[in-house]
């Protein structure tokens, strides 16, 4: 199974907005914890080890590419 980054949510933006508000109330904390809980539920649901290993490349490298842009802009 290929790694998909086009969106699979009929309304995204809800899925977003879940995320946030998921968010509100904790602490910077607990906001990273809730993230990593996350992160491990949903490697779990998807089960492949090929397609995790390449949503983590692809998410550090989309991290990278934005430190990089906002250097460059300082």
């Amino acid at each position: 199974m290929p790694l998909s980054t086009s969106s699979n949510f009929a309304r995204p933006d809800d899925a977003f907005r879940a995320i946030v508000e998921a968010h509100r109330g904790l602490t910077e904390e607990q906001s990273a914890d809730f993230d990593a809980a996350l992160v491990l539920i949903l490697a779990n649901h998807i089960g492949d080890i090929d397609v995790l290993r390449e949503a983590i490349g692809l998410a550090r490298r989309r991290m990278i590419d934005g430190q990089q842009q906002q250097q460059q802009q300082q």
